[in-house]
């Protein structure tokens, strides 16, 4: 098996798409890209490639088009690519789904037979060991039943036999869940240890307690030990104050990491204030104290805030010279607002990062949830409208790639 990368728009606005920032540093921001129709031949986009990548032997993509991969899917949460030609896909029922040269599987590689799928709650996130070509590890993030009528959230380590998944060891147990905000993402880190966000299973009284996992984004080895780095002593806790982050991701050249965040939802407060936020060890970001604008004394604000609701569900740094006029951006799958965004940020004198623009380049398929790359540096993303909040289109639940196209 040959291993990929496991780091981890054009469809336009007809009008103007303004989003509030989190801090007056950052402006108000507009989108006026055009959309192509999605096809199988190539589709000339309006962005230019950038110029450092001009005079090169390698061909350079001039534009992009989307096409779609794979449909007839039931909620695909989780994308990854064990080797070049295969593609596995969780469904939030309990089944990991295959695409192997194009061609989707009948028949689940392994189903979780103690998933409790529950509307937000199910089958999540996938992720490869980083040492995926050599031992076949494969992780999992789902929701079970725990004591009495409650859910817990579970990791797991499955083995790829090649022509089937086997279930190895649990990593993580008994993590608090709920029907929403159950989280949950799993994803390496350039360090090689294993992140795991999580929501806050609808108790507000847990994300500012360090001693409980809810409402957090943990830090784990790869057998599921506690790294002897981590901001608190002998605690997975990496960051906490968190409502329900779904999206992890890196921008390895320039260390930092990202993670998006879902903001309230009226029961718990203001409609809005979804959020990007730049993760630091130990850091504390607010929920459930303050939302929107308001960051209180001792916690750390995001980079944006979306108000109207964007419902961020991913993340994908894009670090790849196969899509030049793409890298350097940060992309995540929009539920709520329903298409793939693409934020791109700016560093002043002093080393601060902003915002400086956002925009919703896909925005006709409906419910996006995973964004991911492939081998190829093509962009993965997968469409949730069959979860019982969206509308249900022909072929619905698909996976779509975004392509390099070259003149």
């Amino acid at each position: 098996m040959k291993n990929s990368s496991n780091w981890i728009f054009g469809i336009v606005f007809t009008g103007i798409f303004i989003l509030s920032a989190c801090s007056p540093g950052v402006p108000q921001i507009t989108s006026t890209l055009e959309q192509p129709a999605v096809t199988n031949e190539p589709i000339t986009s309006p962005l230019s490639p950038v110029d450092a990548v001009e005079n090169t032997e390698e061909p350079v993509a001039s534009s992009w088009g989307l096409e779609v991969v794979a449909q007839g899917l039931e909620i695909p949460w989780g994308i990854v690519f064990p080797s070049e030609n295969r593609i596995l896909v969780s469904e939030r029922t309990g089944a990991i789904r295959e695409i192997v040269d194009g061609i989707l599987s009948p028949n689940p590689v392994y189903v979780f037979e103690e998933v409790r799928a529950r509307d937000e709650a199910g089958l999540m996130a996938l992720t490869l060991h980083p040492d995926y070509i050599n031992n076949g590890f494969i992780y999992a993030c789902y929701t079970a039943s725990g004591s009495g009528a409650n859910i817990i959230t579970r990791v797991s380590r499955l083995a790829d036999e090649g022509d089937l998944l086997t279930f190895d060891r649990v990593i993580l147990d008994n993590m608090p869940a709920a029907r929403f905000h159950a989280g949950c993402r799993v994803q390496f880190g350039p360090d090689g240890m294993l992140y795991i966000s999580t929501g806050d299973a609808l108790n507000t009284a847990l994300p500012q307690n360090p001693d409980s996992l809810a409402g957090k984004i943990l830090r784990l080895t790869a057998e599921g030990d506690i790294p002897a780095d981590n901001p608190l002593p002998s605690s997975p806790v990496y960051s906490l104050g968190h409502r329900n982050p779904q999206g992890l991701a890196w921008d390895i050249e320039n260390d930092r990491m990202y993670a998006t965040e879902h903001g309230p939802s009226t029961f718990d407060g203001p409609p809005g204030g979804d959020e990007i936020n730049l993760i630091v060890p130990g850091g504390n970001y607010g929920w459930p104290l303050g939302s929107h604008d308001d960051v209180p004394q001792g916690t750390i604000g995001p980079l944006i805030q979306f108000t109207p609701a964007e419902a961020p569900a991913s993340a994908l740094f894009y670090d790849n010279d196969a899509l030049p006029f793409f890298k350097g951006s940060l992309f995540f799958g929009a539920l709520r607002g329903e298409g793939l965004m693409r934020v791109t940020f700016i560093e002043n004198e002093d080393g601060e990062l902003s915002v400086a623009q956002a925009e919703k380049i896909i925005d006709d398929v409906g419910r996006v949830r995973d964004v991911s790359i492939g081998p190829d540096g093509s962009i993965y993303f997968s469409t949730s409208n069959r979860d019982g909040r969206g509308n249900v289109r022909d072929g619905d639940d698909q996976i779509y790639r975004i392509f390099p196209v070259y003149n």
